[in-house]
């Protein structure tokens, strides 16, 4: 019997890569997304041993190099199981005043427009197939707004909005869909949105305990393994130290 198939979008670190070497352990053959090449090759040696693995060089906010690679898949694996929307960025902390257009744009592109364009050429295959698990990695800033966050939150309003939209829309055939919402992770997320800042990256994840991509990789495993009628369909996850998107209980010593 064949394994199932995974497909992860921003596979190359973080919540991407855990969750897809979660889900080879698991027995899923993976298909990996991303734009440094370097990296899904060493994601291919942490893969246990006699699991499939595709990796797919690309950015997901180029819709024609999207829909090609996806719309081409050898038919050894073309029938996906779950889709993992994961690919997403932050970029700048700015008041929308002085916000910066190609931060907005890298932002919409990416964190929405990204995931429609995966979406839109995985999705047929499971409405024939009326099976399938989409799983959307958004944001608790697609749960509140915060100061500065105002095109960032929108993106992650966005994720969230579609996420339930797709859930409407695929009900009739039997596909699960689920959103999921991280606060604070300890990944290259603040060292991408400060611009390769790392002292300032540093200071996010300081004094106290962020989440882990591993984490949410628990998460990815535990929403995959509901029997067919249980649907997780809307998670929210913090630390324990956040109570909120900018509330976190900090022990911070001079």
């Amino acid at each position: 019997m064949e394994n199932k198939i995974a497909l992860i979008t921003g596979a190359t670190s973080g919540i991407g890569k855990a969750s897809a070497i979660t889900l080879a352990k698991m027995g899923y053959d993976i298909i990996a997304t991303g734009r440094r090449k370097d990296r899904l090759d060493e994601l291919a040696k942490e893969l246990p041993a006699g699991v499939r693995f595709l990796p797919l060089v690309f950015d997901v906010r180029d819709r024609e190099k999207v829909g090609k690679i996806l719309g081409n898949l050898p038919s050894e694996w073309s029938s996906i199981d779950v889709l993992i929307n994961n690919a997403g960025n932050a970029h700048g902390l700015d008041p929308i005043q002085t916000g910066n257009l190609d931060d907005w744009d890298a932002m919409m592109d990416i964190n929405v427009k990204g995931l429609l364009y995966v979406s839109k050429a995985i999705i047929p295959g499971m409405t024939e197939r009326k099976s399938g698990i989409i799983i959307n990695i958004g944001s608790i800033a697609g749960k509140e707004v915060y100061p500065n966050g105002n095109v960032y939150c929108g993106s992650k309003h966005a994720v969230d909005a579609i996420t339930k939209g797709m859930r409407i829309d695929l009900n009739p055939f039997g596909i699960k869909v689920i959103g999921i919402h991280p606060g604070l992770v300890e990944t290259e997320f603040s060292l991408v949105r400060f611009k390769g800042d790392e002292k300032r990256a540093e200071t996010v994840y300081q004094g106290y305990e962020p989440l882990l991509a591993q984490d949410i990789a628990d998460i990815v495993e535990f929403v995959v393994n509901r029997p067919a009628h249980v649907v997780l369909a809307d998670i929210v996850v913090l630390p324990t130290a956040q109570a909120a998107a900018t509330l976190v209980k900090k022990n911070l010593t001079s």
